[in-house]
């Protein structure tokens, strides 16, 4: 028997065996005591695994809508209000780590903590008794598909198309083994777009989406990066636009350029992205934000496109400016009369990067992190400079162990 001590970042409930090793369970909560448990990493100082049998149940356990939680959403066995409040703690707890007391907040939420996801991705899986393709998941930890019967957690037209091209394999018995994967993603309209990925060919091309994000119109790609809860980010959106008073705003690591392009485009905007696909649509969304419909229209009845179209009498005076390149080479666009936007990868920001903010000392920094550790890590460099002046964290991905975190930081007065 092993009792659970707290959930750590990452999302696993800790425990101790009586070897002294530490476990890390999925599957279990604080104050549990797990009778039974499936490992699934083993190594000389810790243990990963799935507690099978709980004798002491916590009184903030939930029940789970989907048999293939712990493979989408492992938290889907927590109470809705419990997982915001620890949401709030573990962002307290790894500021705290790197020395920085800040107070646990109110996470933000739209409370829809199911059928929110817009982007899917399933495994096949084929079915020998029945003869047939199924839609599955990888069982965590391993690389054993199950196969699905519903899922939760992403929106209800998405599964609807994936099981709609499931049934159309099946009905002309295809096997699973041919395919790769399946990709579907959907607008918030519930157009949905995507398809197959084939062994051993190229990604085949999916039609783009558009959405609306604060009234600014995004084209993007299936496959592409793009925000996978569209109502929450709007929210953590709002609060960035709060904070941005300077007429000069540059927006590092971009994307396809929803941060910077829904706050700040009538401010002097540069947005730097370096991976190659998601700069092309940055391009066109920086387009579409400078010259919108009207340059479309006035283009086509010139047989033109609007990158060819050249400048039109209502071409507005200012417009945003998109950099190839990555964050860190292109540390001269920082400047002191500055609003610095951060929304780093997962392995958090540059050294280069940071020592030049330190250096120049724009006016604010606004960091949104999916990483609250290599968000403290950073700000910790920064704080001989700067100071906190708000952390909010938000819920974009309800019953799943990931955060969001936003960090204003603003030179002392």
């Amino acid at each position: 028997m092993i009792k659970v001590e707290k959930i750590i970042p990452g999302g696993q409930a800790l425990g101790t065996m009586p070897d002294g090793r530490k476990i890390f369970f999925w599957n279990a909560l604080p104050g549990e005591v797990v009778t039974e448990y499936e490992i699934t990493k083993k190594k000389s100082h810790y243990v990963e695994a799935i507690a099978k049998d709980i004798k002491e149940e916590s009184k903030y356990r939930a029940k789970p809508k989907d048999d293939c939680y712990l493979s989408t959403s492992p938290w889907q066995i927590i109470d809705w209000q419990y997982e915001n409040q620890l949401k709030s703690e573990l962002v307290a707890e790894v500021f705290r780590e790197h020395q920085i007391t800040i107070n646990p907040t109110k996470v933000i939420t739209d409370n829809k903590d199911y059928f929110y996801r817009n982007k899917m991705e399933y495994s096949l899986f084929w079915d020998n008794e029945e003869s047939k393709i199924k839609l599955s998941f990888h069982a965590r930890g391993t690389h054993r598909k199950i196969p699905i019967i519903h899922s939760s957690i992403e929106r209800p037209e998405i599964f609807s198309a994936a099981q709609s091209i499931v049934d159309e394999l099946n009905s002309k018995h295809e096997e699973a083994r041919k395919y790769q994967s399946l990709l579907l993603r959907c607008n918030q309209d519930g157009k949905v777009s995507g398809g197959l990925y084939e062994n051993h060919q190229p990604h085949p091309h999916f039609d783009n989406l558009t959405d609306s994000i604060l009234g600014q119109a995004y084209s993007y790609s299936p496959n592409g990066f793009f925000q996978i809860n569209i109502p929450v980010y709007e929210m953590a959106l709002t609060e960035i636009k709060k904070h941005i008073h300077t007429d000069d705003v540059l927006d590092l690591y971009s994307g396809v350029g929803t941060i910077g392009l829904s706050v700040a485009k009538d401010h002097h905007l540069t947005l730097v992205e370096c991976d190659k696909f998601a700069f092309a649509e940055l391009a066109r969304n920086c387009t579409e934000a400078s010259f919108g419909g009207s340059l479309r229209r006035r283009a086509a009845t010139k047989g033109q496109t609007p990158a060819t179209a050249g400048w039109l009498p209502d071409a507005p005076k200012r417009w945003p400016r998109a950099i190839f390149s990555k964050s860190e080479n292109v540390t001269n666009y920082i400047k002191s009369d500055q609003t610095v936007i951060l929304d780093p990868p997962r392995s958090g920001c540059d050294k280069k990067l940071i020592s030049r903010l330190k250096e120049v000392t724009p006016e604010v920094i606004i960091y949104l992190s999916c990483n609250p550790a290599t968000q403290a890590r950073d700000i910790k460099l920064l704080l001989d400079k700067y100071q906190i002046e708000s952390v909010q964290t938000f819920n974009f991905f309800p019953r799943t162990p990931h955060i969001e975190n936003l960090v204003i930081l603003k030179k002392p007065c």
